[in-house]
């Protein structure tokens, strides 16, 4: 059992819930309970959040029941113990119910039908970043039964969530997602994280092919690392927690994670948080694809699968990518705009008006792993029986792991057992239409907001630029 957490003991949980008139109340108010997600610099687990969310009892054949025979697609993967990541790109794909995915985990041999070429022994299954308002796009009352206004976001619930359902060993890759923080509330079985900080983006050989917008893998299996041809691992600080039903993990912004389920069926709900910084984030991304989607059709125009994430199926020609490169430049001036407005009306100390370099400057300074953000965690510390941070594996570097769960124990001393991420993609998408809706007026903009590929150019080919391209380029073929 979980101490605090739902499945703790009910004497446990009546002297630390239960109100004064017998009712069950939760430690930390919706204002509270932003305020930490706003401020927190590491990965934590809250605990007795989600005890009257009506999407706790979302189990996988509940879910049967309420999709009434729909059809999803699951990502079929092998259980290896390779060393080289399992990216989405090397799956199979199986359209099928949840009917069908839980006959064939309840290993039928003799089972037809959408996963008979799958022999259970040898493969898992994943329905992973199924949008809630596609999903259910015949039932929007179901929205109503998550509820992220408990953790102080009025007015978000299931239309902005995500659905991932896995069999045993299902997973995916380790990777960093480019924009906002992350909210996973597990329902169903339990899964382990594995993350990593993301001042050790150095340590996990961060590579952008597969190419997804918003999320940058990680070129090693983190749970059976090749030290040989990726040393500098071993120096990454892995952190590592089983995450179990009633549960909600933080995950703040860049850090790095991959995830595995550790049971027959696992069902998780997530959402991306929206923060300041993912408006230069964004023109960043943009750039990225650009490039990207340039170099990779030149080689191969006719297979773009090969290199393309299954989940990015919007067009990659280079029409469309300056198009949204544009998009993104003018909702950053857009953003600099409404920033600037909101400070000259309350008078700066110096007289002096922010200019888009100084916003540029103050949205990096606000990136969590910064060393004044850590220094405010530690002065106020959020953590105790409700709200319990992931630390660091007993083995702290990444080129070793210790055990099959890991344990933490809150501040106050008391132990918690077993407590040792549209998708990027649901957010990089309302970012898009942001951009788009905010496209056609950027007031006070500079006179060169449209960007050319000539402008892109002297970026990427400037002399600084192409030194560090270089020397990366020859240190990635020395290793």
């Amino acid at each position: 059992m979980e101490a605090g957490c739902e499945g703790s003991s009910p004497q446990t949980l009546g002297e630390r819930t239960m109100g004064e008139e017998g009712e069950r109340v939760k430690p930390f108010t919706p204002e509270k309970a932003k305020e930490i997600i706003m401020s927190l610099q590491q990965p934590a687990i809250f605990c007795n959040m989600v005890f009257d969310w009506p999407s706790r009892h979302w189990t996988a054949k509940h879910l049967s029941k309420v999709l009434e025979g729909k059809q999803i697609r699951f990502r079929m993967g092998l259980r290896t113990t390779g060393t080289v990541p399992q990216f989405e790109t090397e799956c199979s794909y199986v359209d099928a119910t949840l009917e069908e995915f839980l006959a064939w985990n309840c290993d039928q041999t003799r089972l037809s039908g959408p996963f008979k070429k799958y022999d259970h022994s040898k493969f898992w299954a994943y329905a992973d970043y199924k949008y809630f308002v596609t999903l259910f796009e015949d039932k929007t009352d179901v929205f109503q039964e998550v509820m992220w206004s408990d953790f102080g976001f009025p007015g978000r619930n299931g239309q902005e969530s995500t659905l991932w359902i896995g069999s045993l060993g299902a997973h995916t890759p380790c990777h960093l997602d480019s924009y906002g923080c992350n909210l996973v509330f597990q329902v169903q079985g339990r899964k382990r994280w594995h993350l990593f900080p993301p001042e050790d983006t150095p340590f996990l050989y961060p590579t952008r092919i597969p190419y997804e917008e918003s999320s940058v893998f990680s070129k090693i299996n983190v749970v059976n690392p090749d030290l040989k041809r990726f040393p500098q691992f071993q120096k990454a600080r892995r952190h590592m927690v089983t995450l179990s039903p009633g549960q909600v993990l933080f995950v703040p912004r860049h850090w790095w994670h991959y995830v595995e389920s550790l049971d027959p069926v696992t069902v998780s709900i997530n959402s991306w948080i929206e923060l300041e910084e993912d408006h230069l984030a964004r023109v960043e991304e943009a750039v990225t694809r650009m490039l990207v989607c340039t170099l990779k059709t030149a080689e191969d125009p006719h297979h773009p699968r090969t290199w393309l994430n299954p989940t990015e199926v919007e067009e990659t020609s280079h029409e469309v990518n300056s198009c949204y490169l544009n998009s993104a430049v003018c909702a950053f001036f857009d953003h600099c705009e409404r920033a600037k407005e909101v400070e000259m009306q309350a008078p700066r100390a110096n007289g002096e008006e922010p200019g888009v370099q100084e916003h540029m400057e103050v949205e990096q300074a606000r990136d969590p792993s910064s060393a004044v953000g850590a220094g405010k965690q530690e002065a106020a510390s959020p953590f105790g029986p409700d709200l319990v941070p992931v630390t660091p594996a007993s083995e702290e570097r990444g080129g070793a792991l210790e055990g099959d769960s890991q344990e933490c124990t809150s501040r106050n001393g008391e132990h918690c057992a077993e407590l040792p991420c549209a998708r990027r993609q649901q957010a990089s998408k309302g970012a898009r239409a942001e951009a788009g809706q905010s496209a056609p007026r950027y007031p006070g903009a500079p006179s060169r907001v449209f960007v050319s590929t000539d402008d892109l150019l002297d970026c990427l080919v400037n002399p600084q630029v192409t030194r560090m391209v270089a020397q990366l380029l020859i240190q990635g073929k020395s290793l």
